[in-house]
């Protein structure tokens, strides 16, 4: 049936994509063994697992729920997946293997590492990335974000950006992956009518309360992942008081209603504050409660690169814009 459903859709991706055994796929993981799986907070849907076969190394994805809905989204990560497999801001998927309950998807493997709920990589009191580093995965993936809102006819909406969803390749280069969840919009469409779905801590008020996605609940969900990256903290968490917040975003108003300062995470010795500043600055812009007030990614894309030169301005960037430059 799954095979059937690619066929009829997708006949490109099932020729650029290897087909691999459940023999290979078992060998490789040593039978899905946990000693195997790289993501310690494991995703209730699917785990990842590090594993070989034919000599080459491979990331595998295997999702552990037989429900019709995690049949869809199987689909929607493999045909996603392969669509943007070219680009070096997504995670290259190599193939599958369609001889289990739910397919497995393989991806290349560049002895990646996982971001964790506090944006870094390892145990989750593992000491944050360098500042210039974090700066240059928040820029990596707000261009793979600007790839999928712009590159299509139609619009691909990630619905689940996450730090746990965001690969390091040994270069650095940082890698957005997991299409499960994601929405093409219709054709002349600027939005659809979904359930709530993603990780909690993420997701933007207008999705919430009215269900209608749009590419700006993209931008809310890459507004709070900018905030974990700077300040080095979970989207959920509490307070020194020990009062629990929705998500960081709600943390870091409050401590701004109090008059208290806004703790970037990180070395001292590593701190840019201006650069912090206004990268802090464009995370609150991307996490507006209305749609109509949160910039477009590819304007964010383009703010956080003249951060990382060191050159922002605001209203360079807005005339920069209207003159049809970008």
């Amino acid at each position: 049936m799954f095979l059937h459903q690619l066929n009829a859709n997708c006949l490109d991706i099932i020729n650029t994509v290897r087909m691999f055994s459940s023999d290979q796929i078992f060998m490789a993981t040593s039978h899905f063994d946990p000693i195997s799986s790289i993501v310690e907070d494991m995703d209730t849907n699917f785990t990842w697992y590090n594993g070989g076969i034919l000599g080459r190394p491979y990331v595998i994805k295997r999702y552990t729920n037989r429900l019709y809905a995690e049949q869809e989204m199987t689909y929607n990560d493999i045909t996603l997946s392969a669509r943007v497999s070219n680009h070096i801001g997504f995670l290259k998927l190599m193939g599958c293997c369609l001889e289990f309950l739910l397919p497995v998807l393989v991806f290349e493997d560049l002895d990646y590492r996982v971001l964790n709920k506090r944006g870094t990589v390892g145990c989750e009191d593992a000491p944050l990335l360098p500042w210039n580093v974090r700066l240059k995965i928040a820029k990596e993936v707000a261009d793979a974000i600007t790839y999928l809102h712009t590159a299509f006819p139609r619009i691909i909406i990630h619905r689940n950006i996450r730090a746990e969803n965001v690969f390091l390749d040994k270069n650095g280069t940082a890698k957005l992956t997991d299409f499960s969840l994601a929405v093409t919009l219709p054709e002349g469409k600027s939005w659809i009518e979904e359930p709530l779905v993603g990780t909690y801590g993420y997701p933007d008020p207008t999705y919430f309360s009215t269900s209608l996605l749009t590419e700006y609940s993209d931008v809310f969900s890459f507004g709070i992942l900018m905030l974990i990256l700077l300040m080095g903290r979970p989207a959920y968490l509490q307070g020194s008081d020990g009062r629990s917040y929705f998500n960081i975003l709600e943390y870091v108003k409050d401590l701004q209603e109090r008059g208290e300062p806004v703790v970037f995470g990180g070395d001292s010795n590593d701190m840019k504050p201006d650069q912090m500043k206004m990268f802090l600055e464009l995370a609150l812009r991307c996490c507006e409660k209305r749609n109509e007030d949160r910039p477009k990614m590819i304007m964010v894309a383009k703010e956080i690169e003249l951060i990382v030169k060191g050159s922002f301005d605001s209203e360079m960037l807005e005339n920069v814009f209207e003159d049809g430059q970008v």
